[in-house]
């Protein structure tokens, strides 16, 4: 038996033992990474990977398990404990599932030139370029450069014993460059991530090459020409879409996931703030009207993009924050049911050995209606800051920090040649969605793997987004 001929036994062997739901998820991958630091290889894989991951509800109890012995008997002894396990469990309140309709489809990522159609050597000699490029164009500044690059084929099916049957094809690229600049006895560092779910075309499609340059560029001419300026007053800020990704992400994303709600991921990775709001009745404020806040899983291309959730549940775009108002939260079927509504899709595993739990998948704010140029020109004095190199934000997602990389002095609505060292804005997650009066068209997009759970998780989200405008804050 296949793969997915053996996850369809799991479920019916499942049911057929008393288990009042069960899904079976079979996941066949195959990663490809090439790491390189200063132009010569540390590292070339290539990584096959097949098993079943088992979910079964009994008594209101979940329990879960994976098996990468693709053998009738073996899976059947695997659901057989796992049944077993879930019903000498003991909940005070026992997980319910909401009601969600049944689907049987198949979807995959378009993909022109396959992985596998690419020799080995010319994605060497992409890394090779992407070395040569930043140390011709950036100089002997940059000291340590860290080239990465990533592919994964990935084949998934999904049943359960509610009917749902999905059969999906991903494909999925991503380079990380981290570079580390000295000139005399200044440095900084710079961490960039591109990606997306594509073929091998994705690399000259996006312009990689350039992209990547540049940022070594920008850093070399920050660590030369930045210094530092104290700001009396409160002062205006521009952020990229760079730095207003890693914001959506952080301050809004992961306190939107109904696990960190309720509890689960509290010994984890953190808790959330929405606690203390969800007994407010009526619409709850979350910054100004010209603040949306939107995780989109159906962006083609993107780097978190999917069409069904590892629950079978049809995925579409999530309005976290609508308007400056709190509008929903990431579900899964288990939280959809506490919340009682249904599942906007949410539910995302890495791997067959590992449960699906609630996710983000590319959360950004919302582009508004103006240019960048227009943002800025609506500054008497400020900062534009293009780049980060530090974040921190409490277990809660409340109180967090971003630490300007590549930063310029704005004044009189015009970006000047003198460079802002460090600048630092401090703020809750309320003050920053409360302070942003302007949001940009433009949208960037990059890539960063989102960790979560333990054993840890990472999965492939979008951190990019729009140009924002932010008003009298305080700079450090």
């Amino acid at each position: 038996m296949d793969g997915k001929s053996l996850s369809d036994y799991a479920v019916e062997y499942g049911e057929s033992i008393g288990a009042e739901y069960v899904e079976a998820r079979f996941l066949s991958t195959v990663d490809e990474n090439y790491i390189a630091r200063n132009g010569k290889f540390l590292s070339i894989q290539k990584k096959p990977s097949n098993g079943i991951g088992v979910r079964v509800l009994v008594d209101g109890c979940m329990g879960f398990g994976s098996i990468d012995r693709l053998e009738k008997k073996a899976v059947g002894e695997l659901t057989n404990s796992i049944v077993r396990m879930a019903r000498s469990s003991k909940r005070e309140l026992p997980i319910k599932l909401s009601g969600e309709k049944s689907v049987k489809t198949r979807w995959k990522v378009p993909v022109k030139i396959p992985f596998d159609d690419v020799p080995g050597e010319k994605k060497q000699e992409f890394i090779t370029s992407l070395d040569k490029g930043i140390k011709k164009e950036a100089g002997r500044a940059v000291k340590n450069r860290i080239v990465f690059l990533g592919t994964k084929r990935e084949n998934k099916y999904i049943t359960t014993s509610h009917g749902s049957q999905v059969d999906s094809n991903l494909s999925y690229i991503s380079v990380f460059t981290m570079m580390n600049a000295r000139v005399k006895d200044k440095r900084e560092q710079r961490m960039i991530g591109l990606g997306g779910t594509s073929g091998w075309e994705w690399v000259g499609e996006k312009n990689i090459k350039n992209t990547v340059v540049d940022e070594a560029k920008n850093l070399v001419k920050t660590i030369e020409n930045a210094g530092r300026i104290k700001f009396d007053k409160p002062i205006d800020v521009v952020v990229s879409g760079d730095v207003s990704g890693i914001m959506a992400h952080e301050n809004v994303g992961h306190p939107s996931e109904a696990d960190r709600i309720m509890g689960r991921e509290g010994a984890q990775a953190g808790e959330s703030f929405y606690k203390e709001l969800m007994d407010q009745e009526g619409k709850i404020k979350m910054g100004n009207e010209n603040v949306s806040i939107i995780d989109d899983p159906t962006l083609k291309g993107s780097p978190g993009f999917y069409l069904y959730d590892d629950e079978c549940v049809k995925a579409r775009r999530r309005y976290l924050i609508k308007n400056g108002h709190l509008n929903e939260l990431l579900l899964n079927r288990q939280y959809a049911y506490e919340f009682n509504t249904v599942s906007n899709a949410a539910a995302r595993s890495n791997s067959y050995s590992r449960e699906p739990i609630v996710r983000m998948a590319n959360t950004f704010f919302k582009p508004g209606d103006y240019t960048k140029e227009e943002l800025i020109e609506g500054v008497k004095r400020g900062i534009l800051m293009n780049s980060f190199t530090e974040w921190n934000i409490d277990d809660r997602r409340f109180h967090s920090k971003y630490v300007g990389l590549e930063a310029y002095l704005i004044e009189n609505g015009e970006v000047t040649d003198t460079m802002v060292k460090r600048p630092v804005l401090e703020l809750t997650t309320n003050g920053i969605l409360s302070c942003i009066d302007a949001v940009s068209k433009d949208y960037v997009t990059r890539m960063a793997p989102c960790g979560k759970s333990d054993p840890m998780q990472p999965v492939p989200v979008s951190v990019g987004g729009p140009h924002l405008r932010m008003r009298n804050i305080e700079v450090g």
